[in-house]
């Protein structure tokens, strides 16, 4: 029998939820006990809740297994908004269990690659302000697609809280956090902003357009 074949049949075994001894496993499927525990070890490491442990037994505790999805930009963003929303809530279980399946989101995201000096940006942060930043998302979005300037204020680095105009341009997802990649008049240069130190976004009157040396293309060409 094919591995694949027998990590589906023991993993549709323990989804009865009893307790299973590797060495029951081993003799249905005619394979050795250490054959059995390194299967174990394969599907713990494919994200298989196995609960158990060599010489006591394995099993499955309740939980759903989803295919793998595709998900766009803004059902990535309401999945991350629910996330932060219910790792703030009092429930030590609820809590715990948001922070594991943020986790999890995090692990399907790519690698990305920073500068030295950008990776401030990505550290880990308190659920708390991704929710304010998740609350400025609609107006940002808005924003881009229209070509309408933005007066942000925010949290800078350091704990300074700054007022600025800017063009925004681009937003990413960078696991946990999403920026903002925008041409900033007071600094006359392009910066970076994560989203959830944004305190306010107040869509302004006035319109840009391309000019050469501000457009997203000229940023990248520098990265």
């Amino acid at each position: 029998m094919p591995r694949s074949d027998r990590l589906f049949q023991i993993l549709t075994t323990l989804r009865d939820g009893h307790l299973h001894r590797a060495e029951d496993l081993a003799r249905r499927h005619a394979v050795s006990v250490r054959t059995i525990y390194r299967d174990m070890d394969t599907l713990v490491a494919s994200g298989v809740p196995v609960q158990g442990a060599r010489g006591v037994g394995y099993r499955i505790g309740d939980t759903t297994t989803l295919p793998p999805l595709t998900l766009t930009p803004q059902e990535l963003e309401a999945l991350n908004l629910g996330i932060a929303i219910v790792s703030e809530v009092a429930d030590p279980d609820l809590k715990s269990a948001a922070l594991s399946l943020a986790d999890k989101v995090d692990a399907t995201q790519p690698e990305r690659s920073v500068t030295e000096t950008e990776m401030w940006k990505f550290a880990t942060y308190p659920f708390a302000d991704a929710v304010r930043g998740f609350s400025q998302m609609s107006t940002l979005r808005a924003a881009i697609r229209a070509r309408q300037k933005l007066r942000l204020t925010y949290h800078s680095k350091g704990d300074r809280i700054t007022t600025r105009t800017i063009r925004p341009l681009h937003m990413e997802y960078w696991g946990r956090v999403w920026t903002l990649t925008a041409w900033c008049e007071k600094q006359q240069g392009f910066r970076g902003f994560r989203v959830d130190l944004i305190q306010s976004a107040e869509a302004l009157p006035e319109m840009f357009v391309d000019e050469p040396g501000k457009r997203l293309s000229d940023y990248n060409a520098n990265l």
